[in-house]
């Protein structure tokens, strides 16, 4: 009954998102690159292999500059939108875990995504700047400690006792929170369902349900209320979802050891720089009054 509330409501929120799309689509509309579609495709095609997207888009974006480091956030949550739907449908029909958990905490996420859309709206540019140089540095951190075997291993339990079962909830409202800023929500919540003696595979339907649920409810308000490119959006959309599907159902798996310590790399790099942009002075500021 719950997973069955859960697809519908997956399927309702995913309805209501294009449909806000389009209409903003109709009033600015604009033509998807070639750029945004593979930078769609290859990422999302290693996020669904589990390497997650965010981190390596936040990087390629900062690098390449096509939208303002405030709009790199909302462009991914609606540009990925629609591949997360995807890869939740997938993994909750693939790997069990305890329904009520994995709704409450998905729910709990979608609620933290709608704090975090107001929250984000209303930030200056230097905190976006640090969160997200942050967001990065703690993702390659976390990249690392898997590459190295030094990831908590986890156990088999497929649910937990209610003291624990709170904190991944309480846990989820966060990570909704924070996807707005472009935090990614892979690394940490794996990290905590392993720590606490679940199966590592049960993050897997919990985190990408829960970024499913916020990134189209978070996705319908997002593209009425910033000035996000929406032709970059929707060519990373063309991307993404057919990406999720090959990784999911064709290969399934690749030997991504190297790839993983490239990614290390990059993100590492970008989060510098994030961090380095975001500590600068503010040549605006330092600016005497009426000097220009």
């Amino acid at each position: 009954m719950i997973l069955t509330f859960l697809l519908g409501a997956l399927g309702a929120a995913s309805a209501v998102f294009v449909i806000a799309f389009a209409a903003a689509f109709r009033r600015r509309p604009g033509r998807p690159s070639l750029e945004s579609i593979a930078l769609g495709a290859v990422t999302n095609f290693f996020d669904a292999l589990g390497i997650g997207c965010f981190a390596p888009s936040t990087a390629y974006l900062k690098f390449r500059g096509p939208v303002p480091d405030e709009l790199i956030a909302p462009t991914m949550i609606c540009g990925y939108a629609l591949a997360a739907v995807a890869e939740g449908f997938v993994f909750i029909g693939v790997i069990q875990v305890d329904p009520l958990l994995l709704g409450l905490s998905v729910g709990a996420s979608a609620l933290g995504a709608l704090v975090g859309v107001s929250v984000g709206g209303r930030l200056a540019v230097r905190p976006i700047r640090l969160t997200l140089g942050l967001g990065l540095l703690i993702a390659a951190a976390a990249a690392t400690l898997s590459n190295l075997g030094l990831m908590p291993p986890g156990g088999t339990a497929t649910t937990l006792p209610p003291g624990l079962f709170a904190l991944v909830v309480a846990a989820s409202f966060v990570l909704g929170i924070l996807m707005n800023l472009g935090i990614g929500n892979f690394a940490p919540t794996l990290i905590l369902i392993s720590l606490l003696g679940m199966d590592p595979r049960a993050a897997f339907p919990i985190m990408m349900a829960s970024a499913a649920l916020l990134m189209v409810t978070s996705g319908v308000r997002l593209v009425g209320a910033r000035p996000l490119n929406l032709g970059m959006v929707l060519g990373m959309t063309i991307g993404s979802v057919p990406a999720v599907l090959v990784a999911a159902f064709i290969v399934k798996s690749l030997p991504l050891s190297t790839l993983r310590w490239g990614v290390v790399a990059v993100v590492t790099y970008a989060g510098a720089v994030m961090l380095r942009a975001a500590l600068a002075p503010d040549r605006a500021a330092a600016q005497p009054a009426g000097a220009a």
